[in-house]
C-alpha cells in the first residue's frame, strides 16, 4: 500500500466533492436525534452504509462527540472486512488514510503496540478497497481534525479476541473508539424493525451472547465493545434506530442502523 491508503468509495457511498461533503456531514450532525441530556462517549457505533440510507443516523451518533473533542488525540476505527476474507483483526501499514477533505493521520504508535497480539495482522489487501471505516472519516474530520487513528477490521475472529485488541488500545480520556456496523439486512420493513429492536435491546443490556449473524454485519467487533463495557462498567444508549426505509429505500428489502452510545 502506498503511505497514504486513497479513498475507494468517494463517489459512490459519499460525494468525492468537498464542499459537498462537508454540508452533508454537516446536514447530518444539525438534524440529529436530540439528546435529553449532554453525553461524552468513550464509545460509538455508527452505520457505515451510503450517505443517503445511514448518513442521518451516524449523525446522531457522533453528534455527542461534536463539542466533546478538543483534548482526544486517538480514535479507534473497528468494522467487519466486506471484500476480502481475513483471519483475525487486520490493521494497515499506511501513514494517513485520505478523503476529498483531506488526510488522516494513522496512529503507528497504537499498530505497534498490538501488533505482538496473535490475532493481529498487517494486512493492507483488506484495507484497499473496503468502506466502512472510510465513511466514518469525513465525521471525524469535522468534529475532530486533529485525532490520529488505529484503523481495524476484523475477519473470522470473535468478541474475546477484539476485546483484547480494543483493552490494549483503550487508553484514558485521550482515547474514543468507533464501532462501524450496519444491523439487519436485506428483510422486510416489519421483520428489520423486529429484528433491530431485539439487537438494540441486547447492547443496552450488555449482553454480546444475545447477538448472531442475522443482527449485525459487524457483530464480532460489536461484541468486543460488550465484553470491555462490562468490564469498564460503560451504560449503552440507543439513540436513533431507523432502516433504509426510513431514509432513502423501500420497504420490501431494507438495511437495519443503529447509533449506540457507551458513557
Amino acid at each position: 500500500m502506498d503511505k497514504v491508503r486513497q479513498p475507494a468509495v468517494a463517489g459512490m457511498f459519499y460525494p468525492a466533492d468537498p464542499g459537498r461533503l462537508r454540508g452533508m456531514v454537516n446536514e447530518f450532525l444539525d438534524t440529529a436525534v436530540p439528546l435529553p441530556t449532554p453525553l461524552n462517549p468513550k464509545a460509538i457505533i455508527a452505520p457505515h452504509a451510503g450517505y443517503i440510507y445511514s448518513g442521518p443516523i451516524a449523525g446522531s451518533a457522533f453528534k455527542p462527540w461534536q463539542a466533546q473533542m478538543a483534548d482526544v488525540t486517538r480514535v479507534i476505527l473497528v468494522g467487519p472486512a466486506h471484500t476480502m476474507a481475513i483471519t483475525g483483526v487486520a490493521g494497515v501499514s499506511a501513514s494517513a488514510f485520505r478523503t476529498p477533505l483531506g488526510d488522516m493521520l494513522v496512529d503507528e504508535e497504537g499498530i505497534e503496540a498490538i501488533r505482538p497480539l496473535p490475532q493481529v495482522q498487517i494486512h493492507d489487501g483488506a484495507h484497499g478497497r473496503e468502506h466502512c471505516l472510510e465513511v466514518m472519516l469525513p465525521f471525524l474530520q469535522l468534529i475532530a481534525p486533529q485525532v490520529k487513528i488505529v484503523p481495524l477490521l476484523v475477519g473470522q475472529s470473535n468478541g474475546r479476541e477484539v476485546a483484547e485488541v480494543l483493552q490494549t488500545l483503550w487508553g484514558g480520556p485521550e482515547t474514543r473508539l468507533i464501532i462501524s456496523s450496519d444491523l439487519s439486512h436485506y428483510y422486510d420493513y416489519a421483520t428489520a424493525q423486529k429484528l433491530d429492536a431485539a439487537t438494540a435491546q441486547a447492547i443496552e443490556t450488555l449482553q454480546p451472547d444475545k447477538l448472531s449473524s442475522e443482527s449485525a454485519c459487524g457483530r464480532v467487533p460489536i461484541q468486543g465493545l460488550l465484553y470491555l463495557a462490562q468490564t469498564h462498567h460503560l451504560a449503552a444508549h440507543t439513540v436513533d434506530l431507523r432502516n433504509s426505509g426510513d431514509t432513502a429505500g423501500s420497504h420490501d428489502r431494507v438495511v437495519g442502523y443503529g447509533a449506540f452510545l457507551f458513557v
